[in-house]
């Protein structure tokens, strides 16, 4: 590129120095001065120095400093080193002040430099006010890395006064408002950005396509799809080259906004405009489209672009591929889930933890435990990876459908692969453990869960409490009890009634008259489950005052009655000879009487009619 005097030379005066190191010698005249010939500039050096003496009629031949031999590459090494020398960066600074003196004043690149990567950032500032006064400026190369490192170092007040220094020369306007867009992105300061592409349009600077896009990208950031919209018009209307390498990134912007704003439908629209002008796609195009359109349940038009993007092997987003799967769940077709990882497998795309275990958990609600075993080992087969939460979800179902072995065989493999902290899977197995009286193996199992650093929770005391109440160990529930306490694991509804259950098999009345108290005292509400323990209790031990206490705030909290409640405390106060607090009962819960009536008049009919055939 050629720059005529416009341009920052440095030319080296080499009269009077006694040191072929040093350019401070010279009392006369400042290093650095213009020389008002057109130079050539390449893009990756700015700095061509030309020797100025030697058109000088005075200058001799014999010069006893060689080193200084008027040739512009010699000198350019020169100055190089001394600017680039972390030795001499002082030295140089000081040769631009003195530079300065002169009215013809031009700098270089490497000046520029080095004021970046020694953060000299007020003498960068003098550096603006001077290319401003002279009206010199640096290549586009050189102005677009000095806007991205003043941006990078947070100097925003430097950027904007070089912006306003480079917008006297359009094209380099251009370049740098882009560079400072970019970077204001990149910090999402998106405010900057706008009020960047604001200043260019004041002073009638035809922004390119790459500003177009980077203003699209920020009000799509802040949510304003309206004025992407509008700035996608204005870019089509000043008629840019379409094939320019930004219109990609501008239609991308374009239909991301319109699909977070729910217009995904006017997205495809342009997504088509894209194919007629044979803009390329990408692959952050497709993913955005398909998952706006999946959150919408847009079926149809979700497996169409699914199936064009694979063809094109632009399968590339997991989150896409993910969302695509809870929508087949959603909609209840979960064979349509399996050929999502299917394509994700052909296109090399792997199939992530949170995919399975939402096809797994979808086939467990949607399909039952059985069929979703078979969808887990399909997956196996298929060389996917399960993570924690999968092998949790799969070891419940085969707990659920009593295939133990297998759960038991699966929750060794989660644990060699380094899934040992899974409480969710230890309380699967321990529960199962329970189920199938293994007592021993349970706790070993708890013994090891804490070895490993897992801290137990409720579900699995409540388990261990609940199996050993069946067995009649008081002692080891009672253990169980205390050290959930100290752990600061707070009980639930179901440990209370696990323990007044286990009380109460052992005929320890008293202890479970204790811990219903305790459990109302922290609020507790009370289920059935509890409450035809509690009644049977009250009953055999004659408390017909804590009985109906029990039965009015039933009543108060609308716990339902069964037939099997009803006829106990309907027993124990004919028992007791209570016939008004019977009427209250029958009138209270008249539902549940009627359904008792009912339940005892059909067994009496066939009891009858067994008895007549």
């Amino acid at each position: 590129m050629v720059i005529l005097s416009r341009s920052w030379v440095a030319t080296v005066n080499h009269h009077h120095h006694a040191n072929p190191h040093s350019f401070t010698t010279s009392p006369t005249k400042p290093v650095f001065f213009l020389t008002q010939k057109p130079h050539v500039c390449s893009s990756r050096c700015s700095l061509v120095l030309e020797e100025d003496e030697k058109k000088s009629p005075g200058r001799k031949q014999d010069n006893k400093w060689p080193f200084f031999e008027p040739a512009p590459d010699v000198l350019n090494r020169v100055l190089s080193k001394y600017l680039q020398d972390p030795k001499t960066h002082k030295v140089s600074s000081e040769f631009y002040e003195r530079a300065k003196e002169n009215s013809e004043l031009r700098t270089t690149k490497h000046l520029i430099n080095h004021l970046v990567s020694s953060k000299n950032w007020d003498l960068l500032v003098s550096l603006c006010e001077d290319l401003r006064e002279h009206k010199a400026l640096p290549d586009l190369h050189t102005s677009s890395q000095l806007i991205r490192s003043c941006i990078r170092q947070g100097k925003f007040r430097i950027t904007h006064c070089l912006l306003n220094v480079f917008r006297t020369d359009k094209t380099l306007a251009v370049s740098s408002s882009d560079a400072a867009m970019k970077g204001f992105n990149k910090l999402q300061m998106y405010s900057s950005t706008i009020q960047v592409f604001d200043r260019m349009k004041q002073q009638e600077v035809e922004p390119s396509p790459g500003c177009y896009c980077r203003i699209m990208e920020a009000h799509e950031r802040i949510g304003d799809s309206q004025k992407v919209v509008e700035l996608f018009q204005e870019f089509k209307s000043k008629r840019l080259s379409f094939l320019a390498k930004e219109s990609g990134s501008i239609y991308t912007v374009l239909c991301s906004s319109l699909a977070k704003s729910g217009r995904a439908l006017e997205a495809l629209e342009f997504l088509e405009e894209m194919k007629d002008k044979g803009i390329p796609q990408s692959s952050a195009l497709y993913s955005t489209l398909i998952r706006a359109l999946a959150e919408a349940r847009e079926v149809m038009v979700v497996e169409k672009l699914f199936k064009e993007a694979g063809e094109k092997k632009m399968l590339k987003d997991p989150e896409m591929c993910l969302k695509v799967v809870l929508m087949y769940v959603r909609e209840g077709n979960m064979e349509r889930t399996l050929e999502v990882v299917a394509a994700m497998r052909k296109g090399e795309l792997k199939v992530t933890d949170c995919i399975l275990c939402a096809i797994v958990n979808g086939f467990c609600k949607q399909r039952g435990f059985t069929e979703a075993v078979k969808a887990y080992e399909w997956l196996t087969k298929q060389e996917c990876e399960a993570g924690q939460v999968t092998y949790a979800i799969t070891i419940n179902a085969y707990c659920r459908l009593e295939e133990h072995d297998k759960a038991e065989k699966l929750f060794e493999e989660m644990v060699n692969k380094g899934f040992d902290k899974c409480v969710v899977a230890y309380s699967n197995i321990i529960d199962m453990y329970g189920k199938t009286r293994r007592l021993s193996d349970a706790v070993k199992l708890m013994a090891k869960m804490k070895q490993r650093g897992c801290r137990p929770n409720i579900w699995i005391y409540n388990s261990l409490i609940d199996m050993h109440g069946r067995g009649m160990d008081l002692r080891r529930v009672e253990k169980i009890w205390k050290e959930m306490k100290r752990m600061k694991v707070l009980p639930d509804k179901v440990s209370y009634t696990s323990m007044i259950s286990a009380y109460n098999r052992a005929k320890e009345f008293e202890a479970c008259v204790e811990l219903y108290h305790e459990f109302r005292m922290n609020r507790g509400k009370i289920d059935r489950a509890m409450a035809g323990i509690m009644v049977g209790v009250f009953s055999k031990t004659s408390r017909i005052d804590e009985l109906m206490r029990l039965l009015q705030d039933m009543r108060v909290e609308r716990t339902r009655l069964d037939a099997r409640l009803y006829s106990s405390a309907l027993n124990a106060l004919r028992d007791a000879g209570l016939n008004s607090q019977i009427r209250w009962l029958q009138e209270s819960f008249d539902i549940a009487q009627t359904s008792a009536s009912s339940s005892r008049y059909s067994n009496v009919k066939n009891k009858r009619t067994l008895q007549g055939s």
